[in-house]
């Protein structure tokens, strides 16, 4: 019998990297080109998530093997946030069927600084912009992030 997984992407603030990958992984963006300004920006949660929110794990589909996909921000507390998912799991001995996976580090300085600039000072049509420029110009990344995501959901749930 094939175990569904839990997919969580996360980063800082479930804004932009997180929601790039989980897009990718369920089919929201595409895998053969790099899209433009306004498919990025249509997703659900792109540069939309305020600080309060943070923690809040946001479902954003199911992919193609029906494992379901979440985002969630962790700010600094990455070690800490998933320890306490990990072990609460454990508790119920389904701590096999999660997987994290840190977006961070797909991303650039641009988009950080895009996303600074638009969360944090709320200057949407400066920092926005930016964080768009940086995804683009790392989006082979996030390919192959989530590429390297479904090869390693393939192989737990055989």
């Amino acid at each position: 019998m094939v175990k569904h997984m839990i997919i969580i992407y996360s980063c800082y603030g479930s804004a932009h990297s997180s929601v790039v990958a989980a897009a990718i992984h369920v089919g929201m963006l595409p895998v053969d080109r790099i899209p433009g300004y306004s498919e990025i920006v249509s997703i659900p949660h792109y540069d939309r998530t305020d600080s309060e929110l943070i923690g809040i794990p946001f479902f954003m589909g199911v992919d193609c093997y029906g494992n379901h996909v979440y985002i969630v921000g962790m700010k600094n507390g990455k070690k800490l946030v998933k320890d306490i998912i990990y072990q609460y799991l454990k508790s119920y001995g389904i701590e096999e069927q999660l997987l994290i996976v840190d977006a961070l580090k797909t991303i650039g300085m641009v988009t950080k600084i895009g996303g600074f600039i638009s969360r944090k000072l709320h200057l949407i049509k400066i920092g926005r912009p930016l964080t768009v420029w940086g995804i683009r110009k790392n989006y082979n990344k996030f390919i192959k992030l989530v590429q390297d995501t479904k090869n390693r959901v393939l192989t737990k749930s055989i």
